[in-house]
């Protein structure tokens, strides 16, 4: 199966790592995954810093050739909320119940350009150990670190 899943992945917390291993595992050992990470402009909107595009992505390598996994991959830059999914040929897309909402629009406007719609695999949002979501936000407040431990 050829799986498409994004994000802007700053940092890289246990949520964004259950994503991406949920990825994996719909591919299949001789699947295909695309990686759509936020370019630094896209992900400017976001209300907390990031680290640079660059970094970002060597992160995401490192945590996908650490894990082992047997498809191949790619990662490409995703320039908006939709990135390359309206247009690219492709079976699955893994998304987290925050982003949810824009899988179904993307069905929409595939839909509308006479394109199949694919099906959507959501993932539950990683809780933290207050059990509320990890989020990169909390994360950058200091409220938990990136495993969902509590620092205040």
């Amino acid at each position: 199966m050829k799986i498409m899943v994004g994000g802007t992945f700053s940092p890289l917390h246990d949520g964004h790592k259950k994503l991406i291993s949920r990825s994996f595992e719909l591919a299949g050992k001789n699947g295909h995954v695309i990686v759509g990470l936020s370019t630094d402009t896209f992900a400017g909107g976001k209300n907390h810093p990031i680290l640079p595009y660059e970094e970002r992505k060597k992160g995401l390598i490192a945590y996908i050739q650490e894990s082992g996994y047997s498809a191949t991959w790619n990662i490409i830059p995703l320039n908006d909320r939709y990135g390359a999914t309206l247009d690219t040929d492709f079976d699955a897309l893994v998304v987290s119940e925050e982003t949810f909402p824009v899988s179904l629009e993307i069905n929409r406007l595939r839909k509308e350009r006479g394109r199949k719609k694919v099906d959507i695999h959501q993932i539950t949002c990683v809780l933290a150990d207050d059990g509320r979501w990890i989020s990169s936000t909390r994360i950058h407040r200091g409220e938990i670190d990136d495993h969902g431990r509590m620092i205040r």
